[in-house]
């Protein structure tokens, strides 16, 4: 029988290997991927004041026009579409890591909102949805005398 050298790296260069492996396959499988499979999903942030809520959309590139903002059911969707520019081939080099295609983001909204006054505006690709409070009801408890 042999005697080895224990070699404490060595097991740390086989999982380096290992995960070679995996990225260099996992990048043939993005390749291949199908560009149509991409999905353009705007990130959000939702906050709120002592006067209203407030839904910030990231919707770089895309035009108002393109944009749609429903109530239903107290359910603010906004949806729409962030549209491919023309594509460019440079010097044999081309590549879009940009995500496009059509979204749809629901928000649930409180019930001490007013609807009626529900603001929007684009500042800077960045979609900023105000959604006034309706005006507090004296919920205080009240005694009530007997005549």
């Amino acid at each position: 029988m042999l005697i080895q050298r224990f070699d404490p790296f060595k097991e740390f260069e086989e999982l380096r290997k290992s995960f070679e492996q995996m990225s260099r396959v996992m990048n043939t499988l993005e390749e291949g991927r199908v560009e149509k499979d991409i999905q353009f999903i705007p990130t959000v942030n939702t906050r709120e004041g002592s006067e209203a809520y407030y839904i910030e959309v990231d919707l770089p590139g895309v035009k108002k026009e393109d944009i749609n903002i429903d109530i239903h059911d107290n359910i603010l969707t906004v949806s729409g579409e962030r549209k491919l520019e023309e594509e460019r081939k440079d010097d044999e080099f081309y590549r879009i890591e940009s995500l496009y295609g059509k979204f749809e983001r629901s928000f649930t909204l409180p019930e001490d909102v007013d609807s009626d006054k529900i603001e929007a505006k684009d500042e800077n690709g960045v979609l900023l949805i105000t959604i006034p409070k309706a005006q507090q009801v004296d919920k205080a408890p009240k005694k009530i005398e007997i005549k």
